[in-house]
This record gives C-alpha cells, sequence and structure tokens, in this order.
C-alpha cells in the first residue's frame, strides 16, 4: 500500500469513528417531525414530493394538501395519485393570488385547505402529510398563524408534516425539527424561459 493510500485510509477510519460516535449519541429512535421548505429559490415543493415519494416506497401512506395551487394538474400529483388509496390528495387553492384577486375566496379557500389539513393530521393512517404552500397562506394572513402553529406543534405522535412556501414565518421556524431555506443562484425563468411541463408542473 503507498504512502497516499495508507493516509488515505487513516483518515477514512478517523472519520468513521467520529461518524458511528455521534450517530450512537443520539437517543430518539423516531419522532415525528416537522419539516419546512422556504426561501426564495426554486425546489421546496419538489423536495418535499421527493419525501412523500420515498415514504410511499416505505409502504407509508402519505396525505397532500395544497393551499394555493389550483386545479390544473401537475406531474407530481399524477404520479404519486399511480399509488392510489396510499396517497390522499386535496388540491384545495384556487391558483396564485394574482390570478385570482379576490382575497375573500383567498381566505375561504385557505380555510377549507386547513380543515381538510387537520381532518388528515388526525387520520392516524396517514403517516407524512405535505402542506403545499401553508407559508403563503400564512404569509398572506388567510390563516390565524397561532393556531395553525399550536395545531402544527400539538400533532399526534409519529406524523411527520412538511410545509413549503417562500417566507415561513418566524413562529413556524422556531417550532420546525427541520428547517431548510432553498437559495436561488440562478433561474431559467429570468432569462425567458417559460414553465415547463415536467419540470415546474
Amino acid at each position: 500500500m503507498t504512502g497516499e493510500a495508507e493516509r488515505h485510509k487513516a483518515k477514512m477510519a478517523k472519520r468513521k469513528a467520529a461518524q458511528d460516535a455521534e450517530v450512537a449519541s443520539k437517543t430518539v429512535v423516531e419522532k415525528g417531525l416537522l419539516i419546512v421548505h422556504t426561501g426564495p429559490g426554486k425546489g421546496k415543493s419538489t423536495a418535499a414530493f421527493g419525501l412523500a415519494l420515498r415514504a410511499l416506497g416505505r409502504g407509508f401512506r402519505v396525505g397532500v394538501v395544497q393551499f394555493i395551487k389550483g386545479a390544473w394538474m401537475t406531474g407530481e400529483r399524477i404520479g404519486l395519485q399511480r399509488f392510489g388509496d396510499q396517497v390522499a390528495w386535496r388540491t384545495m387553492g384556487e391558483g396564485f393570488t394574482w390570478e385570482t384577486q379576490d382575497r375573500a375566496r383567498d381566505v375561504a379557500a385557505a380555510e377549507a385547505a386547513w380543515a381538510e389539513a387537520k381532518r388528515m393530521m388526525a387520520d392516524e393512517t396517514i403517516r407524512l402529510l405535505v402542506l403545499d404552500e401553508l407559508n403563503i397562506a400564512l404569509r398572506y394572513d388567510y390563516l390565524p398563524l397561532g393556531p395553525v402553529v399550536d395545531a402544527l406543534k400539538s400533532r399526534r405522535a409519529g406524523l411527520h408534516v412538511v410545509v413549503t412556501g417562500r417566507n415561513a414565518k418566524p413562529e413556524l421556524i422556531e417550532a420546525a425539527d427541520c428547517v431548510t431555506e432553498f437559495s436561488l443562484v440562478k433561474h431559467h425563468f429570468a432569462a425567458g424561459v417559460r414553465a415547463q411541463e415536467g419540470v415546474e408542473f
């Protein structure tokens, strides 16, 4: 074995020992997580649906409530609905706020979506719940922040909830177990490329 190979092996052995010790220090074996995907970058909902696919692969039942997106059919909806009753999907929004231009309608749609979200949180067959663009509904005060955060914090044990959307409220970030900020480095839309099937929807 060359000197370089020996140094690499020793370095990796040291790293493995540190990693094993780190893993061994974690005492909570299983916990329902509140996960927040926020920030101006692309991929927040995409990442949430990736988690949904992972959960489905493990045999979990998954719920999805979409707070803003309208009834238009997306690739993720088509794909996940192929899992049949293993997925409960509810698209409750009426489209982007600049499309509806009717605050009362937007508030009513958000309230209906939140009622559905609470119903799914109580459904013990659901192990992962995606609340797509709930952050947008909270940002525009379509829903009262305090009761929403309280309900998420007091959800039943073992339920994973993923909340997506820009501008997550500080109170939700504080309550979450895991928060990822999606940053914008570059986006093809700025170069004049429209949203494309299979990439954006």
